[in-house]
């Protein structure tokens, strides 16, 4: 396989790092040496940039040393050995340093290259408050009266309204401010960010007293957030001085509010962590946002004051570089059970919030939906039951219908009438043979002869008359029909259009994808909402295999359905994968590719949804690639007719809807041609 494929800088992704190296007060020497030391170490792990602590050259506790000609100067010594040794790692370093300028001392971060400075950024906001006395030695950036600086021989840019541009990859810039800059109500890297920064990098020394840990997590996580960015932040360890403080080294990456890696805390050598940025999901969404550019515009005046420092290292894309962050097998399904079950709580709570709004500002009481006995319409139902309970209206008012046809199983129908019977609702059974065997006879379809002829028009005829009815009794009955198509068959087109399974008066699963449904009505299960009784109805609902039931099966393979839907349009947890990554952030398919390949070739790699999928299944590139190009034709090339008229539907997660009215609008006659091209270059 092409190495260069599984290399996560094919990607747009670039590895990052944030070390905390083991220090000596006063002593440059040793501290360029581990700083040296980590900084190889980043290098062999395939890192483009590792950041350390503020001050980390000197160390941040030497208080009024730092007005000492020895210390300064042997920090100079100690740069210059830093800058030496850049020259050999395919990296960026940035190092805290105290810095004299024109007979003003500066609390800097020097960024280093290729054995050179890129440039010097002084610290904004000087903390005197507290245990922190930082003016009586530094000046704050504004008090410097030059933007470039004579250092080590080198003529570099001075100033914090730099941005670092990686040209052999120009997602990655980076800005770097220093401690106390991101706890200020403006933080300077929010300018950098809106100047195009999207890896944020803080040098922090911070002491640790109670709560402060907890506290640089939101910090971090909101800065990151609201920048639609990266931030890596630093802060200094073991061998501080505890004089009157305690360190604890913790040192954090987050992307976008999410955190991708954190180092143990209060360990006595020095470490380092690493995190994979996806810059394309940072440079995507700052595109989605547009109140980003609205932003950039109203404070151009701060934006353009910043200067690009481009600069190069040697990517190391001659390697297979898998990811090290964890891609999730279900991105609308969280692994950790907790937050899984605050996901279906959540989104169950919002489809019978938005079915409640419906009926009542239609002034309808009563609902009309068929049951197949199968998952959508078993979930769907259970969203009825609970909106009844919360308008006080008797589950009687849900008037469920089971209408098998040519292919219904006694599996599927025994299920449905069991599933009505705990749910409480007026259930029925229609038989719809008579009526389709007369469509078949009004068409002159040769099965209303006794052939055998199992062809689209067969299928339709019994979608197009159960929705018939369906439609027909809520006039009846004064209800409205819900739907339960859900997210996934609407992306793959898998739906009869119009007079069909497409078609309702109100789909509460229009938004929610298979993987989700399938969780959701685990978490009914497992919460005995609806009594054991009917919890054991959802778990047989959920061991059925999902087909249509349309096609009856062959000669001797009674109970087994003609049709399964995974054997034609492919598993839909590969699927609502590739759903996530080309609808949340217009990946190509490449990326997707990989995102899928990350999280599905090893079966024993990261955690799964408790009970959610006892196959855990993996795939190979081979059988991901093949699946990918059916969703990529069926969702560009022939589906999105479909999509252009769906029903009314509450948007349920940041995943996406597909309603023309919410996320996506796009034209129904399309083609594919430039997906399926990009697909072809995949691997096998």
């Amino acid at each position: 396989m092409d190495k260069r494929f599984l290399n996560l800088y094919s990607h747009d992704f670039a590895r990052v790092a944030v070390a905390s190296p083991r220090c000596k007060v006063a002593d440059p020497k040793f501290n360029a040496q581990e700083t040296i030391r980590l900084a190889r170490d980043a290098a062999d792990a395939g890192a483009v940039l590792v950041a350390f602590p503020e001050l980390g050259l000197s160390a941040y506790t030497c208080d009024d040393l730092f007005h000492q000609r020895a210390l300064l100067d042997a920090v100079l010594a100690a740069l210059a050995d830093v800058v030496a040794a850049s020259a050999s790692l395919p990296l960026a370093l940035v190092v805290g340093a105290p810095l004299r300028v024109n007979h003003v001392l500066f609390n800097c971060a020097v960024v280093v290259a290729g054995g050179r400075i890129l440039g010097v950024v002084p610290k904004s906001y000087l903390p005197n408050y507290g245990e922190f006395y930082e003016s009586r030695q530094f000046s704050a950036a504004d008090n410097a009266a030059v933007d470039r600086i004579s250092l080590l021989g080198q003529d570099v840019a001075f100033g914090p309204e730099q941005i670092f541009e990686l040209e052999n990859q120009p997602l990655f810039r980076f800005h770097v401010e220093i401690c106390e800059d991101v706890w200020v109500p403006i933080p300077p890297s929010s300018y950098a960010a809106l100047a195009g920064a999207t890896v944020l990098v803080n040098l922090s020394a911070s002491n640790v007293v109670v709560g402060k840990s907890g506290y640089r997590h939101q910090l971090v996580a909101q800065q990151s957030a609201r920048c639609l960015a990266a931030y890596l932040y630093t802060s200094a360890g073991r061998g501080e001085s505890t004089t009157d403080m305690a360190w604890d080294g913790q040192s954090l990456i987050y992307e976008k509010g999410d955190l991708l890696a954190e180092s143990e805390r209060f360990l006595d050598e020095s470490h380092i962590i690493f995190g994979d940025v996806d810059l394309e999901r940072l440079s995507v969404d700052r595109m989605h946002t547009t109140t980003f550019a609205q932003s950039v515009r109203r404070h151009a005046h701060e934006v353009e004051k910043f200067r690009v420092q481009p600069f190069s290292v040697a990517l190391p894309l001659d390697r297979d570089l898998p990811l090290a962050r964890l891609v999730e097998r279900f991105p609308y399904v969280p692994a950790d059970g907790r937050r899984r079950d605050a996901r279906c709580t959540e989104v169950y709570n919002i489809q019978v919030q938005a079915l409640v709004q419906r009926l009542q500002s239609s002034g309808h009481k009563k609902v009309v939906i068929g049951i197949s006995g199968g998952l959508d319409s078993t979930h769907a139902l259970l969203v009825c039951a609970k909106a009844m309970d919360k308008l006080d209206l008797p589950r009687t008012n849900i008037l469920a219908y089971t209408m098998p046809g040519f292919a219904t199983s006694e599996r599927t129908l025994r299920q449905a009438r069991e599933l009505m019977r705990v749910v409480g609702c007026t259930a029925h059974e229609i038989d719809i043979r008579p009526s389709c065997i007369q469509m078949l006879k009004d068409l002159g379809h040769p099965y209303a002869e006794g052939a055998e002829q199992y062809d689209v028009t067969f299928e339709n005829v019994q979608a197009g008359e159960r929705t018939s009815h369906l439609f027909r009794l809520a006039n009846h009955h004064h209800a409205i029909v819900i739907g339960t198509g859900d997210l996934s068959e609407l992306a793959l087109g898998w739906c009869t259009y119009g007079v069909g399974d497409h078609m309702s008066h109100y789909n509460v699963n229009a938004s929610v994808p298979k993987t989700l449904i399938s969780h959701l009505v685990r978490w009914v299960a497992d919460t005995k909402q609806i009594g054991e009784t009917g919890s054991d109805v959802l778990i047989n609902v959920l061991e059925t295999e999902i087909s249509p039931e349309l096609v009856p099966g062959k000669q001797g393979e009674a109970g087994k359905p003609a049709q399964v839907t995974e054997d034609f349009i492919g598993p839909y947890e590969l699927q609502d994968f590739n759903l996530y990554y080309t609808i949340r952030y217009g990946f190509g398919p490449a990326k997707v590719a990989f995102l899928s390949w990350s999280a599905w070739h090893d079966r024993a790699a990261g955690p799964w949804p408790e009970g959610g999928n006892p196959a855990r299944n993996q795939y190979d590139l081979a059988a991901i690639k093949k699946n990918l190009g059916i969703f990529l034709w069926r969702f560009f090339k022939t589906s999105q007719f479909k999509r252009s008229c769906v029903p009314n539907g509450p948007k349920v997660g940041n995943g996406g809807s597909l309603s023309p009215r919410g996320d996506w609008r796009a034209p129904s006659d399309s083609e594919a041609t430039v997906w399926m091209d990009e697909l072809a270059r995949i691997p096998d």
